[in-house]
C-alpha cells in the first residue's frame, strides 16, 4: 500500500518504519528540513531503541523516504497518516494549529487528485474533533464530500516512549474510529500488518474518548500507587511488594469488574475502609488527595441520579432495588437508601420493592439497622412488583435483578431511569434514560 505520515515525530517516526518495514511503500512529511534530511540519512528523528535500525533498513530498501512536500506526498500515496503534536495551551485546552494545517494542505492537495483517499489521523484529539474539526476542514479544502470522494478516520496509538516498537507490533487492539464505515482500506492496511490484536470498527467519538480514558486510567493508577506507597513507608511497609501482591489479584483488582459506568458503590466494606484509610492518612499527616475524593464523588454520582429523577417532573416514583446490590439484603450504606432519602426529602411519594428486603425475614445486624436508621422507608416497602410499577410514574432500577429487565421492556407508559444497565440500550423503550449512558 502507498502511505504517508505527515509529521515525524515520535509516533510518526515509529508508524512510517514499521509500515515500510513490512514491505508498504511510505512517504514521511514534515516541515522541519533536520527531520527529513536525518530520515533520508537512515538517522531516527527521535531516540527510541532499535528505531534507527528499522529506519536505516527500510531506506536502503527504497520503502521509505521524507520529503517537505506534503502535498506531493498525498499525491503520490492512497492513505495518509495525520501524527502532528496537539499540544495544550495555557488553558488547558488542545491548540489544533497543526492539525488543522495539514489536514488544510491535504484537502487542497485531494482537490486535485482523482484517486480515493483515506485520512487517518492519529494525533491525540478530543472527542468531536473528527466530526467539527478534521471532516468540516478536509471538506471545504478539497471541495469534496466525505464519504464519497474520500474517507476520513481516526486511529488512535498506543506507544509508550522506550517500548515504541514493541507496543507497534503488540498493540492491546486496533481501534478504528469511523462513521458510515469509512475505515475498510485502514482495517486493509492492519490486516497486513504481522501483529496479534483484535480490531475494532466503532464510531469515531468513542474512538476519540478512548484514548483520554487510557491515559486518564494511567495517570490515576500512578497517583493511586504513590498515594498508596506514601501511606506504606509510614508505617514501615514495603509499598512495591504490596503492590506486586495487589496485581496478582486478577479476579477484581486487574480485571473488567467495576470498570462499568453505573451507580454509587455502597455496601458495610468499601465505604468504612475507604473512610479509614484516609483517616489513618490524615493521622500520619499524608496527604492524599485522591483518596480523600472517592467518597466525594461516589456522592456526586448519587447527586447526578437525583437530577435525573427530578427532571422528569413526576411525583410518583417506584424503586425497584433497595440493598447496595442485587441478591443480598445488605442495606448498610447503601446508596438507593440516600437517594431514597433525598425523593423524599424533595417531596415525592416513593414506593419501593426489593424481594430481598422482607422485614419479617431480616435478622441480625440488617434488622436493627433499618428498624433503628431506616424506620420511615421501611414503611414504604411493598411485597408486590405490581404494585409499585403500576402506581408510579417514573421507575428507577437500582439493582440487576432479573425480573426488573422485563419489566423494562415490556412497560410503554412509564418512565424508566436505569441506573445499572438492566437493559442494553439497543433493547430500550423511547422513556428509558441511563445515569452514564
Amino acid at each position: 500500500m502507498r502511505i504517508s505520515v505527515c509529521g515525524l515525530g515520535y509516533v510518526g517516526a515509529v508508524c512510517a518504519a514499521c509500515f515500510a518495514n513490512e514491505g508498504h511503500r511510505v512517504i514521511g512529511v514534515d516541515i522541519k528540513k533536520e527531520k527529513v534530511d536525518a530520515i533520508n540519512q537512515g538517522i531516527s528523528p527521535i531516540v527510541e531503541p532499535g528505531l534507527e535500525e528499522v529506519i536505516e533498513k527500510t531506506i536502503k530498501s527504497g520503502n521509505l523516504y521524507a520529503i517537505q512536500d506534503l502535498k506531493k506526498a498525498i499525491e503520490d500515496s492512497e492513505l495518509s497518516f495525520v501524527t502532528v503534536g496537539t499540544p495544550s495551551r495555557d488553558n488547558g485546552a488542545l491548540d489544533l494549529t497543526s492539525v488543522k494545517r495539514v489536514l488544510t494542505e491535504i484537502g487542497e492537495a485531494l482537490r486535485r487528485t482523482k484517486e480515493f483517499h483515506t485520512v487517518v489521523v492519529r494525533s491525540t484529539i478530543l472527542p468531536g474533533t473528527m466530526e467539527t474539526v478534521v471532516i468540516p476542514t478536509l471538506e471545504k479544502t478539497s471541495k469534496k464530500r466525505v464519504g464519497k470522494d474520500f474517507a476520513a478516520v481516526f486511529n488512535p496509538e498506543f506507544l509508550r516512549e522506550g517500548f515504541a516498537l514493541n507496543d507497534f507490533y503488540n498493540p492491546p487492539f486496533i481501534i478504528i474510529g469511523e462513521d458510515d464505515k469509512q475505515g475498510g482500506a485502514l482495517e486493509k492496511l492492519w490486516k497486513s500488518m504481522p501483529i496479534n490484536a483484535s480490531i475494532h470498527r466503532v464510531k469515531s467519538k468513542l474512538a476519540e474518548m478512548l484514548k483520554y480514558t487510557n491515559n486518564a486510567f494511567h495517570g490515576l493508577k500512578v497517583v493511586f500507587a504513590n498515594e498508596i506507597g506514601s501511606i506504606c513507608k509510614n508505617l514501615g511497609v514495603d509499598g512495591h511488594q504490596l503492590m506486586e501482591l495487589f496485581v496478582q489479584d486478577t479476579k477484581l483488582n486487574i480485571s473488567p469488574h467495576y470498570l462499568k459506568p453505573g451507580f454509587a458503590f455502597g455496601g458495610s466494606c468499601l465505604p468504612k475502609d475507604i473512610r479509614a484509610l484516609t483517616y489513618l492518612a490524615k493521622a500520619l499527616d499524608i496527604e492524599v488527595s485522591v483518596l480523600n475524593h472517592i467518597i466525594q464523588s461516589n456522592e456526586l454520582q448519587i447527586k447526578r441520579a437525583l437530577q435525573l429523577i427530578l427532571k422528569t417532573g413526576r411525583q410518583k416514583i417506584g424503586i425497584l432495588g433497595l440493598s447496595f446490590k442485587a441478591e443480598t439484603d445488605d442495606l448498610r450504606e447503601s446508596p438507593m437508601v440516600i437517594l431514597t432519602e433525598y425523593l423524599l426529602g424533595k417531596g415525592k411519594k416513593i414506593m419501593i420493592y426489593d424481594k430481598n428486603v422482607n422485614l419479617s425475614r431480616l435478622i441480625g445486624r440488617n434488622k436493627e439497622y433499618i428498624q433503628e436508621k431506616l424506620s420511615h422507608i421501611a414503611n414504604l416497602l411493598k411485597k408486590s412488583l405490581e404494585e409499585v410499577v403500576q402506581n408510579s410514574e417514573v421507575l428507577v432500577i437500582g439493582t440487576k435483578n432479573g425480573e426488573f429487565k422485563e419489566i423494562c421492556k415490556n412497560i410503554q407508559d412509564k418512565i424508566i431511569i436505569d441506573l445499572v444497565r438492566i437493559i442494553e440500550p439497543k433493547e430500550t423503550i423511547n422513556k428509558y434514560i441511563g445515569v452514564s449512558w
